[in-house]
């Protein structure tokens, strides 16, 4: 097939080489070769090894932790391609930091999710394709086209195997409840929503009370991402009080620093946590009760379509 563009050509930075190598492995292309990394001034450089002249090049770069570190790595990795003269530039951004920041809820404070597509696009992308944004308005912080995959389909899959007899889906919160709605219809179950109210800017919630009926049936919580887990940790010990029996928990991004994972998975209430590797999970986080779905397919099948110029959406219209 005739493209745009020219030849495919894949890198990533350092934030998560193993899903950009299992990208490729799916898409049957190496993986560009580059140089990432610090000089002792803690100035980061990029050098680009491959020829990318008039090329489709895609970054892969979920910006995770150190997060500013990442961002920058990317903003300058763009840069390179450009200044080598790609054909187009595609952000590849399974988490994109600073979602969360979408807005001005409080007096004399930034929209940094604003900030950061603007940085991407002054770099010099062309397009951006993410993965389960926060807030989906940031879609409309750019002016270049993006495309925002979901991992709901892998979620239910996995769910729809475990054959739960009778389960109802529990948001976390008002915020994530028209996607945890989606989830519960997909896997024909009732929807139930928790209650929460945040605690100024600090990372703490209090869970209220439940809107819905758990009495009786295994309950999976859903969310966007997992943090600290307190979320988690709370609507478990809630759900639990009001007679639900297992107890899921499952999110796209699990960010999980420090201890979260063993101090969520040490919490009896929970039988499982599910999530994706949009994020890097490194072995030292991960317990017998939390499952890493893979997105690498989901991705690669995205990135071979903007590729070849067809629909991104018909990815989706094709899955349970």
């Amino acid at each position: 097939m005739l493209t745009a563009f020219g030849e495919l050509a894949i890198f990533t930075g350092n934030a998560h080489p193993e899903l950009a190598k299992h990208i490729c492995e799916y898409l049957k292309v190496p993986l560009g070769k580059s140089d990432v990394f610090k000089f002792s001034n803690d100035n980061t450089f990029v050098r680009i090894m491959d020829n990318v002249r008039q090329r489709d090049v895609f970054i892969i770069q979920p910006t995770v932790t150190p997060v500013n570190d990442n961002i920058m790595e990317m903003l300058i990795f763009i840069d390179a391609a450009k200044r080598a003269s790609a054909g187009r530039i595609t952000a590849v951004l399974p988490y994109y930091s600073y979602a969360r920041t979408d807005k001005k809820d409080q007096p004399r404070v930034p929209i940094t999710g604003r900030l950061v597509a603007d940085l991407i696009e002054t770099a010099g992308a062309n397009r951006v394709l993410t993965v389960d944004l926060h807030a989906g308005q940031v879609q409309g912080f750019f002016s270049v086209p993006v495309d925002e995959l979901t991992s709901l389909p892998k979620l239910v899959k996995y769910f729809q195997d475990k054959k739960l007899k009778e389960p109802v889906v529990v948001a976390t919160d008002i915020g994530i409840s028209k996607r945890a709605r989606d989830f519960a219809a997909r896997i024909d179950a009732p929807l139930a929503i928790i209650e929460k109210r945040r605690v100024g800017n600090r990372e703490m919630a209090e869970s209220l009370n439940i809107i819905g009926d758990v009495a009786g049936m295994p309950a999976i919580l859903f969310d966007d991402e997992i943090n600290t887990g307190g979320s988690m940790i709370a609507a478990a010990s809630i759900l639990k009080k009001e007679g639900a029996t297992d107890i899921y928990a499952c999110a796209t991004h699990a960010i999980l620093p420090g201890e979260a994972s063993h101090k969520l998975s040490a919490v009896p209430e929970i039988k499982e946590i599910v999530v994706t590797d949009t994020i890097p999970v490194p072995q030292s986080k991960i317990t017998p009760k939390i499952k890493v779905l893979t997105v690498a397919d989901m991705l690669g099948e995205a990135i071979y379509r903007i590729h070849n110029g067809l629909s991104v959406g018909a990815l989706f219209s094709q899955q349970p």
